[in-house]
């Protein structure tokens, strides 16, 4: 397990860098990490517009700066991918409808996966 595996599976936030860093819920599933944006959700501007995005992992024991890296970007279809929904649904915490999170992502919000990139 590689270091971005470990650090994305170990804590379930990250901070990406759009128009500011911002600190965003994830999980990581099937070789990538997933986040959902929109809606009544995190906000997370223009994620789903951007080709590549820099993550940042933190140590979930001391705070520290584990890795950076760029991520490609690739919106999900969600009718498609009901297991990659479902796994973030589950790690959703604190959600008042927790068992209708699928519908009201499909109907207002968007899924997101990010691949990590091997550097150059």
């Amino acid at each position: 397990m590689g270091v971005i595996e470990e650090g994305a599976r170990k804590s379930g936030v990250l901070w990406l860098s759009l128009d500011r860093q911002r600190l965003a819920w994830h999980v990581w599933h099937d070789g990538a990490i997933y986040l959902v944006t929109g809606g009544d959700e995190q906000d997370l501007p223009r994620l789903a517009e951007v080709e590549r995005v820099q993550v940042t992992l933190r140590s979930k024991d001391n705070g520290a700066r584990l890795v950076v890296f760029d991520a490609t970007v690739e919106v999900v279809d969600q009718a498609a991918s009901p297991e990659a929904v479902a796994v973030l649904a589950k790690e959703r915490l604190n959600a008042p409808d927790a068992a209708g999170l699928p519908e009201r992502w499909a109907a207002a919000c968007t899924v997101v996966r990010l691949t990590p990139q091997e550097p150059a």
